[in-house]
């Protein structure tokens, strides 16, 4: 019986070069694209820092990323790691997620008192805004960017081999290690050992989850739906105006209950569209770059932790990110255009036997 050959590896150059983006596209969405950070403008510093945060961020981007593709799943997948991650991130590592008084950061207790269940020492909507931030910035949406900007033959398929994987993850757990440490040192609060294993079930389970999820196809389409989906400035104007929106809730009850209806609707939204033949790469980091626009246009609006910043410093930082999230996502559709023009000029291929 004749058997399908094997597709060749691409060459380890090709492969690299995504890689290399997702490791420092990560970082700069997960921290540097709101412009909290007093260093917003001192370029050498922000490099110097990826040292620390590409392993941090980027190299869970990528775990999370090869997994889901070596394994045949898409997106729910990706997101539902990202969750799992950010859990990790948030209540294991940096233990943000529980601390009464992080960093001694202004304001913290009157963003977190409102909503806090006592009970389990969480805020209701700094947990929600922790858990989406890095499901959504930190992960989602610079994989989705990156994939859109690789090569068509590499979009789906893994960069890393084996032992790739595994120094991605070495590398992850040092940088981790070194953050804990830090907060540890520096800081006056460790999170209960209820919390901490709270934590790291919710984190299992999760990860439980999103491997258990059915195989997709390989261009991240599923069902044939004969109806069209809307076009793709459409569901990511969409994208724009709920990460807009509820970015002006209120750290209430009332405003948890609204981003969560406004979440909710979103994904349904998407996941009806994604559903239908006609869905695309233009759709998907359309909507993945929206969220990063926003922050990049609310950067200009946030104040920077701790001394003040320069205005020119402050407002040239604050646009630089916010430009070259722009060019990127532009570029991401662009590519995604020419890719799918060229699949329908594409002649037929035979059926294989």
């Amino acid at each position: 019986m004749p058997t399908t050959p094997a597709v060749p590896r691409p060459r380890l150059r090709r492969r690299l070069l995504p890689v290399i983006g997702l490791l420092l596209l990560s970082p700069v969405c997960a921290e540097y694209l709101i412009g909290y950070d007093a260093n917003v403008g001192r370029p050498l510093v922000l490099l110097g820092g990826l040292l620390i945060l590409g392993p941090l961020y980027g190299a869970v981007a990528l775990l999370i990323r090869e997994t889901a593709r070596r394994t045949g799943r898409g997106w729910p997948t990706i997101l539902l790691l990202a969750l799992a991650f950010g859990v990790v991130q948030a209540g294991l590592v940096d233990q943000s997620l529980f601390d009464p008084s992080y960093r001694d950061i202004d304001g913290w207790d009157g963003m977190r008192g409102p909503t806090l269940v006592e009970e389990i020492g969480v805020s209701a909507d700094m947990g929600l805004t922790f858990l989406l931030g890095h499901t959504v910035w930190s992960f989602g949406a610079p994989i989705a960017v990156v994939e859109a900007l690789a090569p068509r033959d590499l979009a789906r398929r893994p960069w890393l081999g084996w032992f790739g994987t595994a120094a991605v993850a070495v590398l992850y757990l040092a940088a981790a290690y070194l953050v804990f440490d830090d907060h540890q040192s520096t800081g006056d609060f460790t999170a209960s050992p209820g919390q901490l294993a709270g934590a790291a079930a919710v984190a299992a389970l999760l990860v439980v989850v999103a491997l258990t999820l059915p195989r997709r196809p390989a261009d991240g389409t599923a069902s044939g739906s004969a109806r069209r989906a809307p076009s793709p400035w459409i569901a990511g104007g969409l994208a724009f105006l709920a990460a807009a929106g509820t970015a002006f809730l209120p750290p209430t009850w009332p405003g948890v209950a609204g981003k969560l209806a406004v979440l909710a609707g979103l994904a349904a939204l998407l996941w009806t569209w994604s559903r239908r033949e006609d869905w695309s790469g233009r759709h998907v980091v359309l909507v993945a770059g929206a969220p990063l626009v926003v922050y990049g246009l609310l950067s200009f609006v946030v104040e920077p932790l701790g001394d003040p910043v320069a205005p020119l410093l402050k407002y040239g930082g604050n646009a630089f990110f916010a430009l070259l999230v722009i060019a990127l996502v532009a570029w991401g559709h662009a590519r995604c255009a020419r890719g799918e023009r060229a699949e329908r000029t594409e002649p037929a291929r035979p059926a294989a036997v």
